[in-house]
């Protein structure tokens, strides 16, 4: 297995991309919109995915939050709120929002695992700063470290009981963004002590879950000249060190323009720094064929945290839920779920 998640082009796996999937091996995959027609689709796409590596439980990621960043869509799949509506709700009380938020993503982990997905991109532990770029926005549980937290963890545990894996990200935080980091490189300017006491605290509640997702994000209090995702200062220090994050870590993607210089460059400085995979989402195949030369067969310490991220929920069996008295039981908490 190599140490890199890698998306497609379209709905179906072209020729090249079979023959590339086969030799290079990747960890897992992601799919996004571009790659969903329908249910029969995608549960053939994940087939096909896993059929090309030779085995059966390679992970296959997605960001399905709900609010705007969703994959899958209606009219197949519920639409879902943001992160936002469950921030709103713990306003007034916690309890019910932890409730409505872990109810939510045990519905969205039972549409995931029916069509073969097995990870979801959550929970997002960014906590929303006054000011912060609509790259974060609604997506965010809130502004209060403990809030976020606390329905970060809700959150986590609804995937889990689904059958689905929580990435917790974008470590160590990326509510300070003033610039969407898609097209360029946020700067987090304030004091190290903020930082821990408010943007950190989120993560290392959270530190036992399985993987992470770093934060394309420039924060000058640690380390003035690299983001967090090629930073071995911020890797080891607080990740690793201050958050005590021991899990699997991976870039968040590559092909964001936050990062600088070449796909190979972004790959190598990435693991260099001390993340353990790459991620890399455009389904463009002349970059992941210049990431792939990068990034080399997971061994050690990175191969063991995929295969302890791989086996977190074994032994834990997927919940039982009755969808409609769920629906039912968000409405009287103010969690609208529109049905397919």
């Amino acid at each position: 297995m190599r140490a890199a998640i890698f998306g497609c082009e379209g709905l179906t796996l072209t020729d090249d991309e079979r023959m590339f999937f086969r030799e290079v091996e990747p960890w897992g995959f992601i799919v996004f919109a571009r790659n969903i027609e329908s249910p029969d689709q995608l549960r053939a796409l994940t087939n096909e995915m896993r059929e090309c590596v030779g085995r059966e439980n390679a992970p296959i990621l997605i960001d399905q939050e709900g609010g705007r960043v969703a994959r899958m869509r209606p009219p197949h799949w519920r639409k879902y709120p943001a992160g936002e509506a469950f921030a709103k709700l713990a306003a007034t009380d916690l309890d019910k929002a932890k409730d409505a938020a872990r109810t939510t993503m045990q519905l969205i982990a039972e549409e995931l695992v029916s069509v073969g997905v097995t990870v979801d991109c959550l929970p997002i532990l960014d906590v929303r700063e006054e000011g912060t770029h609509d790259v974060i926005g609604d997506r965010a549980y809130g502004n209060d470290p403990d809030t976020v937290a606390a329905l970060g963890a809700a959150v986590a545990e609804g995937l889990m009981a689904g059958g689905v894996l929580p990435i917790i990200k974008h470590i160590p935080g990326h509510g300070r963004a003033r610039v969407d980091s898609h097209l360029e490189l946020p700067v987090a300017d304030v004091d190290f002590e903020t930082l821990r006491t408010v943007d950190f605290a989120p993560f290392k509640a959270l530190s036992h879950l399985p993987m992470a997702m770093t934060a394309h994000l420039l924060y000058p209090a640690i380390d003035p000249d690299h983001p967090a995702t090629t930073s071995a200062k911020i890797i080891s220090e607080v990740i690793r060190g201050e958050i005590g994050f021991d899990g699997l870590l991976m870039t968040d993607d590559l092909s964001m323009e936050a990062l600088g210089g070449s796909m190979e460059d972004r790959a190598r400085e990435s693991l260099q720094a001390g993340c353990d995979m790459i991620l890399h989402c455009n389904g463009n195949l002349e970059e992941m064929t210049s990431v792939a030369y990068e990034a080399p067969k997971l061994r050690e310490q990175a191969l063991e945290r995929a295969k302890a991220a791989e086996d977190y929920l074994k032994e834990r069996p997927r919940e039982k839920l009755d969808s409609a008295a769920a629906i039912g039981r968000l409405a009287g908490l103010g969690i609208t779920v529109e049905t397919a």
